[in-house]
Protein backbone atom coordinates (compact mmCIF):
# COMPACT_ATOMS: atom_id res chain seq x y z
CA UNK A 1 0.00 0.00 0.00
CA UNK A 2 1.36 3.42 -0.94
CA UNK A 3 2.32 5.55 2.05
CA UNK A 4 -0.18 8.31 2.76
CA UNK A 5 1.22 11.82 3.14
CA UNK A 6 -0.87 13.49 5.83
CA UNK A 7 -1.69 17.17 5.34
CA UNK A 8 -3.21 19.59 7.81
CA UNK A 9 -6.96 20.27 7.47
CA UNK A 10 -7.48 17.15 5.34
CA UNK A 11 -9.62 14.14 6.29
CA UNK A 12 -8.44 10.52 6.39
CA UNK A 13 -9.96 7.09 6.91
CA UNK A 14 -7.80 5.34 9.52
CA UNK A 15 -8.31 1.66 10.31
CA UNK A 16 -6.61 -1.49 11.55
CA UNK A 17 -7.38 -4.88 13.05
CA UNK A 18 -5.87 -7.31 15.51
CA UNK A 19 -2.89 -9.39 14.51
CA UNK A 20 -4.08 -12.71 13.02
CA UNK A 21 -7.57 -11.16 13.12
CA UNK A 22 -7.64 -11.72 16.88
CA UNK A 23 -10.00 -9.84 19.20
CA UNK A 24 -8.50 -6.66 20.61
CA UNK A 25 -11.52 -5.77 22.75
CA UNK A 26 -12.70 -8.57 25.02
CA UNK A 27 -15.13 -6.74 27.30
CA UNK A 28 -16.59 -3.34 28.18
CA UNK A 29 -13.52 -2.34 30.17
CA UNK A 30 -11.27 -2.79 27.13
CA UNK A 31 -13.51 -0.61 24.94
CA UNK A 32 -13.69 2.08 27.63
CA UNK A 33 -9.91 2.06 28.09
CA UNK A 34 -9.35 2.55 24.36
CA UNK A 35 -11.89 5.40 24.23
CA UNK A 36 -10.21 7.02 27.23
CA UNK A 37 -6.88 6.83 25.40
CA UNK A 38 -8.45 8.39 22.28
CA UNK A 39 -9.49 11.29 24.50
CA UNK A 40 -6.40 11.86 26.64
CA UNK A 41 -3.74 11.21 24.00
CA UNK A 42 -5.16 13.76 21.56
CA UNK A 43 -2.79 16.47 22.75
CA UNK A 44 0.29 18.15 21.31
CA UNK A 45 1.85 17.85 24.75
CA UNK A 46 2.24 14.59 26.67
CA UNK A 47 1.22 13.99 30.23
CA UNK A 48 -2.56 13.60 30.51
CA UNK A 49 -2.44 9.82 30.25
CA UNK A 50 0.34 9.64 32.83
CA UNK A 51 -1.63 11.92 35.11
CA UNK A 52 -4.67 9.67 34.79
CA UNK A 53 -2.59 6.57 35.55
CA UNK A 54 -1.17 8.20 38.68
CA UNK A 55 -4.65 9.10 39.86
CA UNK A 56 -5.93 5.59 39.13
CA UNK A 57 -3.31 4.09 41.45
CA UNK A 58 -5.15 5.71 44.35
CA UNK A 59 -8.66 5.30 42.99
CA UNK A 60 -9.90 1.89 41.87
CA UNK A 61 -13.01 3.11 40.07
CA UNK A 62 -13.75 2.17 36.46
CA UNK A 63 -11.62 4.02 33.88
CA UNK A 64 -12.79 7.61 33.52
CA UNK A 65 -11.38 11.11 33.32
CA UNK A 66 -10.72 12.20 36.88
CA UNK A 67 -11.47 15.82 37.98
CA UNK A 68 -7.82 16.92 37.85
CA UNK A 69 -7.33 15.43 34.42
CA UNK A 70 -10.54 17.10 33.27
CA UNK A 71 -9.12 20.49 34.28
CA UNK A 72 -5.97 19.79 32.29
CA UNK A 73 -8.09 18.90 29.24
CA UNK A 74 -9.05 22.57 28.94
CA UNK A 75 -5.39 23.45 28.35
CA UNK A 76 -4.51 20.84 25.78
CA UNK A 77 -3.80 21.40 22.07
CA UNK A 78 -5.57 18.71 20.00
CA UNK A 79 -3.48 17.27 17.17
CA UNK A 80 -6.38 15.62 15.32
CA UNK A 81 -10.12 16.13 15.04
CA UNK A 82 -12.12 12.93 15.44
CA UNK A 83 -15.13 13.08 13.11
CA UNK A 84 -16.45 9.51 13.48
CA UNK A 85 -15.31 6.22 14.97
CA UNK A 86 -16.35 2.62 15.51
CA UNK A 87 -14.65 0.01 17.67
CA UNK A 88 -15.50 -3.60 16.83
CA UNK A 89 -14.22 -6.73 18.60
CA UNK A 90 -11.23 -7.20 16.29
CA UNK A 91 -10.86 -3.90 14.42
CA UNK A 92 -11.52 -0.17 14.44
CA UNK A 93 -12.33 2.63 11.99
CA UNK A 94 -11.83 6.40 12.40
CA UNK A 95 -12.30 9.52 10.34
CA UNK A 96 -9.58 11.93 11.43
CA UNK A 97 -8.77 15.47 10.36
CA UNK A 98 -5.15 16.46 10.94
CA UNK A 99 -4.78 19.70 12.93
CA UNK A 100 -1.04 19.77 13.70
CA UNK A 101 1.89 18.77 11.51
CA UNK A 102 2.46 15.04 11.98
CA UNK A 103 -0.66 14.89 14.14
CA UNK A 104 -2.24 11.71 12.77
CA UNK A 105 0.99 9.71 12.91
CA UNK A 106 1.74 10.92 16.43
CA UNK A 107 -1.80 10.28 17.67
CA UNK A 108 -1.99 6.78 16.22
CA UNK A 109 1.48 5.85 17.49
CA UNK A 110 0.60 6.98 21.02
CA UNK A 111 -2.78 5.29 20.91
CA UNK A 112 -1.46 1.96 19.62
CA UNK A 113 1.44 1.86 22.07
CA UNK A 114 -0.66 2.84 25.08
CA UNK A 115 -3.44 0.36 24.43
CA UNK A 116 -1.10 -2.52 23.52
CA UNK A 117 0.84 -2.04 26.77
CA UNK A 118 -2.42 -2.02 28.73
CA UNK A 119 -3.81 -5.08 26.92
CA UNK A 120 -0.60 -7.12 27.21
CA UNK A 121 -0.28 -6.39 30.91
CA UNK A 122 -3.94 -7.17 31.60
CA UNK A 123 -3.98 -10.44 29.66
CA UNK A 124 -0.38 -11.47 30.45
CA UNK A 125 0.78 -11.58 26.85
CA UNK A 126 3.58 -9.95 24.84
CA UNK A 127 4.24 -8.77 21.31
CA UNK A 128 2.25 -6.87 18.73
CA UNK A 129 -1.50 -6.55 19.18
CA UNK A 130 -2.43 -4.86 15.90
CA UNK A 131 -1.69 -5.98 12.34
CA UNK A 132 1.28 -3.79 11.53
CA UNK A 133 1.07 -0.06 11.02
CA UNK A 134 -2.41 1.43 10.84
CA UNK A 135 -3.93 1.77 7.37
CA UNK A 136 -4.95 5.13 5.92
CA UNK A 137 -6.81 6.53 2.93
CA UNK A 138 -7.15 10.19 2.01
CA UNK A 139 -10.79 11.31 1.83
CA UNK A 140 -10.66 13.49 -1.25
CA UNK A 141 -14.32 14.38 -1.88
CA UNK A 142 -17.22 15.51 0.27
CA UNK A 143 -19.41 12.69 -1.06
CA UNK A 144 -16.79 10.19 0.06
CA UNK A 145 -16.67 11.85 3.50
CA UNK A 146 -20.45 11.65 3.97
CA UNK A 147 -20.79 8.03 2.87
CA UNK A 148 -17.75 6.96 4.87
CA UNK A 149 -19.16 8.62 8.00
CA UNK A 150 -22.32 6.55 7.60
CA UNK A 151 -20.31 3.39 6.90
CA UNK A 152 -18.26 3.90 10.07
CA UNK A 153 -21.17 4.89 12.30
CA UNK A 154 -23.08 1.78 11.15
CA UNK A 155 -20.05 -0.52 10.98
CA UNK A 156 -21.14 -2.80 13.82
CA UNK A 157 -24.51 -3.26 12.08
CA UNK A 158 -22.84 -4.02 8.75
CA UNK A 159 -20.72 -6.72 10.39
CA UNK A 160 -23.61 -8.04 12.48
CA UNK A 161 -21.93 -7.33 15.83
CA UNK A 162 -24.52 -5.03 17.36
CA UNK A 163 -27.84 -6.64 18.26
CA UNK A 164 -28.70 -3.40 20.06
CA UNK A 165 -27.46 0.15 19.45
CA UNK A 166 -23.68 -0.11 19.67
CA UNK A 167 -22.12 1.91 22.49
CA UNK A 168 -18.62 1.91 21.05
CA UNK A 169 -19.12 4.08 17.99
CA UNK A 170 -20.11 7.68 17.39
CA UNK A 171 -23.54 6.56 16.12
CA UNK A 172 -25.40 7.44 19.34
CA UNK A 173 -23.86 10.92 19.33
CA UNK A 174 -24.94 11.52 15.75
CA UNK A 175 -28.58 10.56 16.41
CA UNK A 176 -28.76 12.65 19.60
CA UNK A 177 -29.01 9.81 22.12
CA UNK A 178 -25.66 10.66 23.73
CA UNK A 179 -23.84 13.94 24.17
CA UNK A 180 -20.31 12.64 23.79
CA UNK A 181 -17.42 15.08 23.49
CA UNK A 182 -14.99 12.78 21.70
CA UNK A 183 -15.91 13.65 18.12
CA UNK A 184 -16.89 16.76 16.16
CA UNK A 185 -20.25 16.03 14.53
CA UNK A 186 -20.84 19.40 12.91
CA UNK A 187 -18.69 18.68 9.85
CA UNK A 188 -21.24 16.03 8.88
CA UNK A 189 -24.50 17.12 10.53
CA UNK A 190 -24.11 20.66 9.19
CA UNK A 191 -24.77 19.29 5.70
CA UNK A 192 -28.21 17.89 6.60
CA UNK A 193 -31.43 19.67 7.55
CA UNK A 194 -31.57 17.89 10.91
CA UNK A 195 -30.38 14.81 12.79
CA UNK A 196 -33.30 12.73 11.50
CA UNK A 197 -32.27 13.33 7.89
CA UNK A 198 -28.74 12.18 8.67
CA UNK A 199 -30.04 9.18 10.61
CA UNK A 200 -32.09 8.15 7.57
CA UNK A 201 -28.99 8.58 5.39
CA UNK A 202 -26.90 6.47 7.78
CA UNK A 203 -29.50 3.73 7.99
CA UNK A 204 -29.96 3.45 4.22
CA UNK A 205 -26.19 3.50 3.64
CA UNK A 206 -25.71 0.84 6.31
CA UNK A 207 -28.36 -1.37 4.69
CA UNK A 208 -26.66 -0.96 1.30
CA UNK A 209 -23.25 -2.03 2.61
CA UNK A 210 -24.74 -4.93 4.56
CA UNK A 211 -26.59 -6.17 1.47
CA UNK A 212 -23.45 -5.82 -0.68
CA UNK A 213 -21.08 -7.30 1.88
CA UNK A 214 -20.32 -10.45 -0.11
CA UNK A 215 -19.64 -8.48 -3.28
CA UNK A 216 -17.45 -6.00 -1.42
CA UNK A 217 -15.81 -8.39 1.05
CA UNK A 218 -12.34 -7.50 -0.24
CA UNK A 219 -12.90 -3.97 1.13
CA UNK A 220 -14.06 -5.05 4.59
CA UNK A 221 -12.03 -5.71 7.71
CA UNK A 222 -13.30 -8.87 9.43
Amino acid sequence: MRKTIFANDEYYHIYNRGVDKREVFSNDEDYLRFLLSMNLLNDKNDGLMLLWRDLQKNNHSIPKVQPLARQRLDLRIPIVEIVAYCLNPNHYHFILKQLEEGGISKFMQKLGTSYTMHFNKKYKRSGALFQGKFKSVHIDTNEYLLHLSAYINKNDFIHGYGKIEWKYSSYLDYIGKRNGKLCNKETILGQFRNQKDYQDFMDSTGEYFKDKKEELKGYFLE
